[in-house]
């Protein structure tokens, strides 16, 4: 056993620097912040050879070992990690648009599996998963404890199989059971239509690697819809949680005119980038409104923060999510990788996206608007008026229904915030033509 344990503490030493090849090791040499402390490193020996010797079952070195480099990874912050086979595969797989599941983003808050947004069309925001709830159940299995893989990897399963989650959600006085049946999670990243002849709405549920090129196809085929021409462009990045920095880079390239998009900081040389637009704008500087909410991270961030600071779009919603770190796949074998958290993100002008978010140019929140019943009696009008004057312009031209209606629901009705997007929109485009 001791030699086991000396074997290990020699390992640590020579990958921490501390101890050369074909040296000795020197306490007293050590430079401050530069070398293993021997004395904690002693301190893991000694609680790797209790467990070894002590715990109720015998557990291998390697377990153990894998074990201590999780935990490590797990203490610096949530979005770094330890990648194994399944978790590096599932990795590769997600950056796709294809994979199996619940159709939910989620990171780590207090213990507990926090859901930074659901995805759309996805089986979990059909069941009613919302941006910010905690789940502390996954069937009878309590989350406290578990690592965020562990918890994914019970969230995944057969598609038809069922699984029970319990939320708690702000607002509701006690967890609740949510049950949510698997499927195949096909994700189309990007959606679009008209709202009003010539008043675009394109929405972005995630960052692939595609995105952008699916943005353009959407836009070019909502110019021909409209004849020719967008006057106005809603890009809603509502519960979009991130993904490739390409893709969001990307994305706002298509609307910007040369300049800085972002740019990142980190302790090595790789870490630090700089992203650049090109000199051209898709929608020839037609007037845009980014609709974002809590559950918008990462890269709809970038994007948000990009096309705030350039003042090329206005910003409505809520504030953001504020993940504004970077973090870098490190493989480690074919099969096993180290995701590691090595720079922060910066919008154009200097400012830090991490644990602050974008704040909305407008803040505009979530609200939930009902008709209100017609009267019994109309209001009087001059047209009811006996005796009434013609207005001297001839022939009436018919009323126009309401373009903005879907399912003949009004639009403020099934989404307010979209209804007052398209609004600010249409005031952008009656001031630009004024000007």
């Amino acid at each position: 056993m001791k030699q086991s344990l000396n074997v290990i503490l020699v390992l640590v030493l020579v990958i921490g620097g501390a101890l050369p090849l074909g040296g000795t090791a020197r306490a007293e040499s050590q430079e401050a912040g530069s070398d293993m402390p021997l004395e904690d490193l002693r301190a893991f020996a000694e609680i790797f050879g209790r467990i070894k010797r002590d715990y109720v079952e015998p557990v291998e070195d390697k377990v153990l070992l894998e074990y201590a480099i999780r935990g490590m990874l797990a203490g610096l912050d949530p979005h770094s990690s330890y990648l194994g086979p399944d978790e590096f595969k599932e990795l590769q797989v997600g950056t796709t648009g294809e994979f199996g599941g619940l159709g939910i983003e989620v990171g780590m808050e207090d213990g507990f599996v926090k859901v930074i947004a659901p995805i759309d069309d996805t089986p979990a925001q059909r069941a009613g998963v919302k941006a910010g709830d905690l789940i502390i159940r996954l069937d009878d299995k309590p989350v406290k404890g578990m690592s965020l893989n562990e918890a994914v990897k019970i969230m995944r399963g057969k598609p038809g199989t069922e699984i029970v989650i319990t939320v708690v959600r702000e607002g509701r006085d006690a967890p609740f059971p949510i049950t949510i049946v698997r499927d195949i999670i096909k994700v189309a990243s990007v959606k679009g239509r008209l709202l009003e002849k010539g008043f675009a709405y394109v929405r972005i549920s995630h960052f692939q690697a595609r995105t952008s090129d699916d943005m353009l196809k959407t836009i070019e085929r909502l110019k021909k819809e409209s004849g020719g021409g967008i006057k106005g462009l809603i890009l809603d990045l509502r519960n979009n949680p991130g993904g490739v920095l390409n893709g969001a880079v990307a994305v706002s390239d298509a609307f910007l005119e040369g300049g800085l998009i972002v740019y990142t900081e980190g302790r090595v040389e790789d870490a630090e980038l700089k992203f650049q637009a090109a000199p051209d704008d898709v929608l020839e500087g037609a007037p845009i409104v980014v609709l974002v909410n809590g559950g918008s991270a990462s890269a709809s961030e970038i994007v948000a923060g990009a096309l705030q600071d350039r003042k090329r779009a206005i910003i409505m919603g809520t504030e953001t999510f504020g993940k504004g770190s970077v973090q870098t796949v490190i493989p480690i074998s074919k099969a096993r990788a180290v995701k590691l958290t090595t720079a922060r993100y910066y919008t154009p002008s200097g400012r830090s996206i991490q644990a602050e978010g974008i704040m909305p140019d407008i803040i505009l929140g979530e609200v939930e608007v009902a008709a209100k019943k017609p009267p019994k009696i109309k209001r009087l009008k001059e047209a009811n008026l006996s005796r009434h004057l013609e207005n001297g312009n001839g022939k009436k031209p018919p009323k126009k229904a309401p373009e903005n209606t879907e399912n003949g629901r009004a639009l403020v009705e099934k989404d307010y915030q979209l209804n007052e997007a398209l609004n600010l929109l249409k005031g952008l485009y009656i001031l630009k033509g004024r000007g």
